[in-house]
């Protein structure tokens, strides 16, 4: 099939004139922000060689004057939130009380479809699955990794191995995945699951059309990614406990398994509740490994997936928002909870 450079002409126009506008929008906030803060600074710096060569009293900056320039810095990120979060999450809202062509207000009609209609509610549970196993197991792992690897021989390239998988994109994991969980009738197989319940002399499956394994086999995929998360994060902190605690602990003769509960996780409990809660908002946004690997059937679909489905394949614009909302509403209690545990610590 050769390529018809006159029919793709329009989309190759668009493309650069998406490329061109990010440059130049980025480069000339990048060009704003480096250039502003540069002059007011030599200003600055001569008025203070000015008053010290001259004797006078240091000039200060009026508080109004201070208050200006952090709104000018503040001003973009506000603008960028608005356009990209606010007026959006009002739209969604509005949306979510309208029918599926977004015509006439039909109540909290969708918010009742969704608890009532089996297989939505089948969408909410494994939702739930998922925000209970990923975040626990994915953090459980990630600690076990951290204090095996912790000072071992190769401790670099272990570390290295173990956070690979998360310089891989959700999509290329999950299509990695598929192929381990492959399946070819009764011959030869390509699955590596397969091949190994064929060598232990079982029998093949289609593992991602059983429910309700398919999902816990998704599941090792989010986990297999996020562990090596995880492992950096609890290791860096494992690093930061004073030397003089452990080696005080290990005087009075505390045992490896005492170590580890009473000085290494009360230590490093504040990077584990970072680790968790990063975890648990990821899971609950989770979106690509679903469509990738079973694009949501077979009983694996979360509400990110149904979200999509509802607004995009079925059109039903209202349900479809609903789900957003919804999923937009899971998220804040933890986000609060994290800014709460962030300021405790800087309090603390």
């Amino acid at each position: 099939m050769e390529f018809d450079f006159a029919d793709q002409q329009p989309k190759l126009l668009m493309l650069m004139y998406g490329l061109v506008a990010f440059v130049v929008v980025v480069g000339g906030l990048l060009l704003l922000l480096d250039v502003v803060p540069a002059w007011f600074a030599r200003r600055r710096e001569a008025q203070l060689v000015a008053a010290s060569a001259s004797g006078a009293p240091l000039p200060r900056r009026p508080r109004q004057r201070e208050g200006l320039f952090a709104l000018f810095f503040l001003l973009p990120t506000v603008l960028l939130l608005t356009i990209g979060l606010v007026i959006p999450a009002i739209r969604t809202t509005l949306l979510s009380l309208m029918d599926a062509g977004s015509n006439d207000w039909v109540g909290l009609r969708n918010y009742g479809w969704m608890f009532s209609d089996d297989s939505i509610v089948r969408v909410l549970i494994n939702t739930l699955v998922w925000v209970v196993l990923v975040p626990l197991v994915a953090a459980s792992f990630g600690l076990l990794y951290a204090v095996l690897v912790d000072k071992a021989r190769f401790e670099s390239v272990a570390k290295s191995l173990i956070f690979l998988p998360m310089a891989i994109s959700f999509v290329g994991a999950s299509i990695i995945w598929k192929f381990v969980y492959a399946y070819r009738g009764e011959g030869e197989q390509i699955g590596l699951l397969n091949q190994i319940v064929v060598s232990l002399g079982g029998e093949p499956k289609q593992w991602l059309l059983e429910s309700p394994l398919n999902t816990l086999l998704l599941i090792v995929i989010m986990v297999w990614i996020q562990a090596g998360f995880a492992m950096v994060v609890l290791s860096a902190a494992i690093k930061a406990i004073p030397a003089d605690i452990v080696e005080a602990a290990r005087l009075d003769g505390v045992t490896p398994w005492q170590m580890f509960w009473q000085i290494t996780m009360p230590s490093i409990r504040p990077a584990l509740i970072v680790v968790v809660v990063t975890l648990t908002i990821a899971t609950l946004k989770v979106f690509d490994i679903v469509r990738t690997a079973t694009n949501g059937n077979y009983d694996t679909s979360v509400i990110a997936s149904e979200m999509y489905n509802q607004a995009f394949r079925y059109g039903q614009n209202g349900q479809g928002s609903a789900l957003a909302v919804f999923l937009f509403v899971l998220v804040i209690p933890v986000v609060i909870y994290q800014i709460r545990n962030l300021r405790q610590q800087r309090e603390g």
